[in-house]
């Protein structure tokens, strides 16, 4: 046996063999120097870790890599405005030795940049312009032809506005119209807020709370909460006051007379009346009193609630809004030669109050065969005493999270069948977030319904909503600054807030179903050309090739870094005909033999990344 026995030969092993009680001999190590872009320097990866799977060792086999460099829309309009601007542009793209290019067509504000008949054509974005008659995915298209580079056309999916443009006092100046989705409120997503109200524990008269912390309510017709660390230094006109701990005991009154008080308690508050609220409190709250804040569930649109997120999301269950998207990914397959349609991450809900809307709880309902007390039967949002906000789960708690992943998983069949049906032969590909942990608050199941972890979400019934196996390939944004978990163990940092880490978790997740690609974010690596060179490596070690996020971000400096590390052309695995095929068709044969799969290496990653 070689010093090291690694986990890529134990995997091979497992081909030729059935499951047995044999003891594994332990391994020597798991690092190893390795070049996956053999131009650029060696690095220490997880060589076992980063070979298991047919998918990871079939690439390698056959020398295919995926070099795909990512073009946002709005933020390069002034890159793609003309013919002549596209062609150098792809001409520069392929001269550093990317495979492959994904062009964003319609982005997060719901406007297209080619002509459509959904929709209207953006025009400018923060001071960049598109000419009204200029269609640059059609010139995009021929210059890809011209120099042999397949072109996968994004579309940001259940997204149709842009907050900025609301928020932002020169919005329309800078950004135009703030998106279609604002015209057709019907179509938004709804979203679950609840509204604290303060309760008595041992009965008596309720009382409304404002929602927002550290803030007097300016009508004074509700209680205000104020935290440890934001309380008031004196006191406001009129106010009364009590301290409460994270039990709800009230310690002591506050009124202008004794303002100086020891401190709030962790966990606690200082719930703080102005008239009429002060005299609740005065009445009620008296030493010894017990007090908690109940949940009182309110459904609002979306756009009423802009300085939560960026996009404005729809409502994926609304039958009108789901063949609006699809007729967008007809439209783009149907007019334009491209090799693909890409739904990027906004291929999801909003969020994990997000979708409450009629259409949801009439859709949920009949899954699980009854009427249900909504929303509490899935769970109810509630207030702690210094108004953070915790989750208590219903009956239907699990059941909830798979059936709206299904939903999601049966758009993305359907799409697929559409695009296939619009230009036979057309892939279809999937950006997501490469922490999987975090996704099933967003229904987006991109795994292999085959796949097996340590996620408390990941029962039987959520497993079986995964999509790996109906697109081509998949991107996940493993944004992180640091490229390996050798280098982050050795810097004391999270190993699993890693390009490597992240890439391999993305590429268990979807278990030989189709390719995994890992992203990589070019802002991470600014003035940073050695840490661009080992995520690059780190990317191509953990999954077969990598994306490169955004065209926009002073790729300049980093041309010459591409051009080193991509020096060997290789050809993307997803433009080799039938070779997913073959892959799926191993990972079968391995599957009837009911050998088990190596353990998953969960390691912690961080919330948002590459959202």
């Amino acid at each position: 046996m070689n010093r090291l026995m690694t986990i890529a030969a134990l995997f091979a092993s497992t081909l030729a063999m059935a499951q047995t009680d044999n003891p594994i001999k332990p391994l020597e190590g798991r690092f190893d120097l390795d070049a996956p872009l053999p131009t650029l320097p060696a690095l220490k990866l997880e060589t076992g870790y980063n070979a298991i799977g047919v998918a990871q060792q079939t690439a390698k086999s056959k020398g295919v890599q995926a070099r795909i460099l990512w073009v946002d829309a709005t933020a390069n309009l002034d890159r793609v405005n003309s013919v002549a601007k596209i062609q150098s542009l792809v001409r520069t793209v392929k001269s550093a030795g990317f495979n492959s290019i994904v062009f964003d067509v319609k982005p997060i504000v719901g406007y297209t940049l080619y002509p459509s008949k959904l929709t209207d054509k953006l025009t400018k974005w923060k001071g960049q312009t598109l000419p009204m008659d200029f269609d640059p995915l059609k010139a995009m298209v021929a210059a890809c032809k011209a120099e042999a580079i397949p072109l996968y056309a994004s579309m940001n999916t259940f997204s149709e506005g842009h907050r900025s443009v609301v928020l932002d006092p020169n919005g329309r100046d800078l950004f135009g119209l703030p998106g279609p989705g604002f015209e057709r409120p019907e179509d938004q997503t709804v979203l679950y807020e609840p509204e604290p109200v303060l309760s008595l524990v041992w009965g008596g008269p309720e009382y409304p709370v404002l929602a927002e912390p550290n803030k007097l309510d300016p009508s004074g017709q509700k209680l205000a909460v104020f935290t440890r660390v934001s309380a008031p230094r004196t006191a406001p006109a009129g106010a009364y006051g009590v301290i409460v701990d994270g039990d709800g005991i009230v310690l002591m009154a506050v009124t202008g007379e004794n303002w100086s008080f020891p401190g709030i308690p962790e966990g606690g508050s200082l719930i703080l009346g102005q008239g009429a609220a002060a005299d609740y409190l005065r009445a009620n709250l008296g030493g010894g009193a017990r007090v908690r804040f109940k949940s009182i569930p309110k459904f609002v649109k979306i756009s009423e609630r802009l300085d939560q997120q960026t996009p404005l999301m729809l409502n994926p269950h609304k039958q009108s809004v789901r063949e609006r998207v699809w007729s967008f990914a007809e439209e783009i397959a149907e007019n334009y030669d491209v090799a693909g349609v890409v739904f990027d991450d906004r291929l999801r809900y909003g969020n994990l109050n997000a979708d409450f809307s009629p259409e949801a709880r009439a859709g949920f309902e009949a899954f699980v065969g009854q009427q249900i007390n909504w929303p509490n039967d899935v769970f109810e949002l509630s207030f702690n005493l210094d108004l953070t906000k915790g989750m208590r789960a219903g009956r239907f708690f699990d059941a909830w999270w798979a059936w709206r992943a299904q939903q999601m998983t049966d758009w993305v069949a359907e799409a697929k069948r559409r695009v296939a049906k619009a230009r036979p032969g057309t892939q279809l590909g999937v950006y997501a977030g490469s922490w999987y942990g975090e996704y099933w608050r967003y229904g987006n199941n991109y795994a292999s319904r085959q796949f097996q972890a340590g996620f408390t979400f990941l029962n039987d019934q959520y497993r079986k909503t995964g999509f790996a196996q109906d697109i081509d390939f998949l991107m996940t944004g493993c944004y992180y600054p640091t490229a390996t978990v050798y280098d982050a163990l050795s810097r004391n940092l999270p190993a699993g807030r890693t390009v490597e880490a992240a890439g391999q978790l993305s590429n268990r997740a979807v278990r030989d179903e189709t390719w995994v690609y890992a992203g990589i974010e070019l802002m991470k690596f600014k003035g940073r050309p050695n840490a661009l060179m080992d995520a690059l490596q780190a990317a191509c070690g953990a999954t077969q090739g990598v994306m490169v996020f955004d065209l926009s971000h002073d790729i300049e400096q980093f041309w010459p870094i591409f051009k080193r590390a991509f020096a060997q052309p290789k050809v993307a695995p997803h433009s080799v005909a039938g070779l997913l095929d073959e892959v799926r068709h191993r990972r079968a044969s391995i599957d009837a033999t009911r050998v088990r799969d190596y353990p998953v290496v969960i390691r912690e990653g961080a919330a948002g990344t590459g959202m």
